[in-house]
C-alpha cells in the first residue's frame, strides 16, 4: 500500500513503569504481590461535570455501567493514599530525576516547574476517579534513518491499579500496582508508515532500557497508536505489549479506515440519508416464539424480549469486510456489546443462519416494515439492555455516513481492532491543589546531564569493540531489560562476555516462553549465578537448570541452590558415559570417531547440565576409541 497517498499519519504514545524504591505520591514500595490481601472495600464512582458544565464521553459510559469497584489491599504495602482516604504526598523526586534524564536523553526541554494535574478516569482504575499526571519536558526528537521524529511531550503519571476481575455487576481492582511511577512519551503524528512506527518505538525502549531504573516483565511497558488517514479520523487503538504487532495493527486500521470511506460513499450512491436512521424500537419477541435459535431462544425464557430496528438502505453493509473476519456488522456488534452490555447482536445481511430460519427473518421484516434495500438489526436480552444496544447500533449507523468516527479502541491478538470508547475530551482535565509543584533547577539539570549514560548506538559499538559480542547478541542485549546488569557482571567478574549476554537474553527468554517466570530473579541473583560461574561453582551447562529453580523460589539461597545442582563428579561422568557407548555400538561401528559429536547430547541430556563440556566430550572421545579398538579385537579374533 502507498501510505503516503493515503495521508497515514501516526503518532505514540510510549508508557514506562520506573523502577523506584517508592510509589510517585506515597512512600509505599513498588512491588506487585500474588497473596491473598487482607483489606477489601468498595466504591462506586459517577461522572461529574467540568467547570464548563461538560461531562467527558469517556467518563460517562464508564459511569452508565452502573458497576460496583471492588478493591483489594495490603496492610503492609498500601496505604491511605492508594484508598484516597489521605492527600497525596509530594511528587517522588527520585521518579521526577528518572524522568528528567529520559526527557534531556530525547533532546526535550525541560519544564523549569512541574505541576501535577488530575486527568478523570471513572472506569474504576483510580479509587480517586482520576489519574494524576504532570507535563515534565516538551519538544525533544530522536532520530531514525536520517529522519527526525518530534517528541511534544514527556509526562510522569500513576499507574492505575490492576484488574483482577470482572462481571456484568463489579470490577476487582488489586492497589499494589495504583501509583507505580509511569513516564509517558507523546511523539508528534509525523510517522507515516508501519514499519517507522515499530521502529520509533524500539528505539525510544532502548532509550528507556539504558537510563535504568525502569521495570521489566509483561505489562511494564504499553505503546498506544493514534491513527489516521486523509479524510479519516483520529483513533487512538491502547495498550500494545508487542513490539512486532504495532505495524500490523496500523496497516489493518488504515484498511479498515479506508473501507468505512467507502461505505460512506456508498450510502450517498443510494441516496440514504442520516436523518433516516432512526431509534424507533419494534419488539418482534413473538416473531421468534418457537425458534430454534438457542441463543434467542434461551433470551426468552429468561424474562428478556426481543427487540428489532431498521436500517434504510443498508442492505450489503453489514456484511462489508473491514478487517480480516470483521465486518461493518461487527462494528455495530461491538457498540452493541460496550454500550448495552449484551452478548453480540443478529441482522439480516447473515441471515438465515444461527438457528434463525427464512420465514422468521420475512416475518420479521414484515414486523418492522423493513424495504427491499432496508437492513434489519435485532437484540435479544433483557428489555433495557436491548434498547440501550440499539441507540448505540443507530448512532454508529449515522456516523456511517460521515466516514470514520473518532475512537478509542483496542487490539485483538491478530491486529485487528475493536471498539473500547469514546476518545476522552479536552474537559476531563484539571489542575491538582493537593500536590506542591516541583522546582526543576539549573543545578538539577546540569547533575543529571553528566550522569547520562551512552546512546544506543554507542553502547553497540562497545558491546562489540569492548566485549567482543557479536553484532546482532549486542542488540539483543540492548533489547532487553538487563543492559545495565550485563554491563555491571562483565566489569565486575571473570566470565565471558558472550555467556552472559547469550544467558540474559536467549536464555531466559527461552525458560519465559516455557512458562518459567524468570522476571522474578532479582538482579542480585544473577549476579551472584554468574560469580558462581567465575569460581568455577556451576559449569555454563548448569546455568538453564539453576535459572528454572531460581524462578520456581527467587527468594533462595543462589550459593546453596547450586551446591544443591552440584556438578558432577569425574567417575560419575564416565559412568553416563560408558553406559551411552554400550547402548550404541551400532552407531558407534557405522560412524567411527564421527559418533561422538551424536552422542554428546545423549550424555548431556542424562547430566542435565551438572558437567562442563569440554570433559564429557574429552571422556567420551576416548570412551568411543576404547570401545573401536575392542571392536577391531573382535573382528580379527
Amino acid at each position: 500500500m502507498d501510505y503516503k497517498k493515503v495521508g497515514l499519519k501516526v503518532g505514540l504514545e510510549i508508557h514506562q513503569q520506573l523502577d523506584t524504591k517508592e510509589k510517585l505520591f506515597c512512600s509505599c514500595p513498588t512491588v506487585l504481590r500474588d497473596d491473598e490481601p487482607d483489606i477489601v472495600f468498595e466504591r462506586r464512582l459517577r461522572a461529574a461535570e467540568s467547570e464548563m458544565g461538560e461531562v467527558d464521553a469517556a467518563a460517562l459510559l464508564e459511569a452508565l455501567k452502573g458497576k460496583k469497584y471492588v478493591y483489594q489491599a495490603y496492610s503492609d504495602t498500601t496505604c491511605l493514599v492508594e484508598m484516597d482516604e489521605e492527600p497525596p504526598h509530594p511528587i517522588n523526586p527520585e521518579a521526577v530525576e528518572i524522568a528528567l534524564k529520559v526527557a534531556l536523553a530525547l533532546n526535550a526541554k525541560p519544564v523549569d516547574e512541574i505541576h501535577v494535574m488530575r486527568k478523570i478516569v471513572v472506569d474504576g482504575s483510580n479509587t480517586t476517579g482520576f489519574q494524576r499526571t504532570a507535563i515534565v519536558a516538551l519538544g525533544g526528537f530522536v532520530e531514525i534513518n536520517g529522519k527526525k521524529m518530534p517528541i511534544q511531550t514527556i509526562c510522569l503519571e500513576e499507574e492505575a491499579a490492576r484488574k483482577i476481575d470482572e462481571d456484568e455487576e463489579k470490577v476487582v481492582y488489586r492497589l499494589d500496582r495504583l501509583g507505580i511511577p509511569l513516564v509517558e512519551i507523546a511523539t508528534g503524528p509525523t510517522i507515516t508508515d508501519p514499519k517507522e512506527a515499530e521502529e520509533v518505538a524500539l528505539y525510544i525502549g532502548r532509550i528507556l532500557r539504558i537510563m535504568g531504573k525502569v521495570k521489566r516483565g509483561i505489562g511494564t511497558i504499553r505503546q498506544d497508536l493514534n491513527i489516521s488517514i486523509k479524510g479519516g479520523g483520529k483513533i487512538e487503538v491502547k495498550g500494545v505489549q508487542k513490539l512486532e504487532l504495532i505495524p500490523k495493527i496500523i496497516s489493518l486500521e488504515v484498511k479498515r479506515q479506508l473501507e468505512l470511506l467507502k461505505i460512506m460513499e456508498e450510502l450517498k450512491k443510494r441516496g440514504a440519508k442520516p436523518e433516516d436512521v432512526k431509534p424507533q424500537f419494534v419488539d418482534v419477541s413473538h416473531v421468534f416464539a418457537n425458534t430454534k435459535c438457542k441463543v434467542i431462544s434461551r433470551a426468552l425464557k429468561a424474562g428478556g424480549k426481543v427487540y428489532a430496528v431498521i436500517l434504510p438502505k443498508f442492505k450489503g453493509i453489514l456484511k462489508w469486510e473491514l478487517q480480516p473476519n470483521r465486518r461493518f456488522g461487527t462494528e455495530l456488534s461491538d457498540r452493541a456489546k460496550v454500550w448495552g452490555g449484551v452478548g453480540g447482536i443478529f441482522h439480516t445481511d447473515e441471515m438465515p443462519a444461527y438457528g434463525v430460519a427464512e420465514e422468521e427473518v420475512e416475518a420479521l421484516r414484515e414486523a418492522v416494515g423493513a424495504g427491499e434495500e432496508d437492513a434489519v438489526v435485532f437484540v435479544a436480552d433483557k428489555e433495557e439492555k436491548c434498547k440501550r444496544a440499539l441507540e448505540a447500533v443507530v448512532q454508529r449507523a449515522i456516523e456511517a455516513f460521515y466516514g470514520v468516527p473518532e475512537e478509542t479502541r483496542a487490539f485483538n491478538e491478530d491486529g485487528t481492532t475493536r471498539y473500547s470508547r469514546p476518545r476522552p475530551g479536552r474537559e476531563r482535565m484539571y489542575p491538582e491543589t493537593d500536590i506542591p509543584s516541583f522546582e526543576v533547577s539549573e543545578e538539577l539539570l546540569e547533575r543529571l546531564k553528566k550522569e547520562l549514560p551512552e546512546s544506543p548506538r554507542e553502547k553497540i559499538e562497545k558491546y562489540v569493540k569492548k566485549y567482543g559480542l557479536s553484532r546482532e547478541l549486542a542488540y539483543q542485549v540492548l533489547d532487553s531489560y538487563y543492559v545495565h546488569l550485563f554491563e555491571r557482571i562483565v566489569e565486575r567478574h571473570e566470565v565471558s562476555p558472550t555467556l552472559v549476554a547469550s544467558t540474559l537474553t536467549n536464555t531466559l527468554t527461552k525458560l519465559e516462553r516455557y512458562g518459567y517466570n524468570v522476571s522474578a530473579i532479582s538482579d542480585e541473583a544473577l549476579e551472584k549465578v554468574f560469580a558462581l560461574v567465575e569460581q568455577g561453582k556451576v559449569v555454563k551447562e548448569g546455568l538453564e537448570n539453576l535459572l528454572m529453580e531460581l524462578s520456581k523460589n527467587p527468594s533462595a539461597d543462589v550459593e546453596k541452590l547450586a551446591a544443591k545442582l552440584s556438578s558432577a563428579s569425574v567417575e560419575e561422568i564416565r559412568r553416563v558415559v560408558l553406559e551411552v557407548v554400550e547402548a550404541n555400538v551400532d552407531l558407534i561401528r557405522k560412524k567411527g570417531e564421527n559418533s561422538v559429536k551424536p552422542l554428546m547430547g545423549d550424555v548431556m541430556r542424562v547430566l542435565r547440565g551438572r558437567a562442563d563440556g569440554s570433559l564429557v566430550y574429552k571422556l567420551l572421545q576416548e570412551a568411543v576409541v576404547k570401545k573401536l579398538e575392542e571392536l577391531k579385537g573382535e573382528t580379527a579374533g
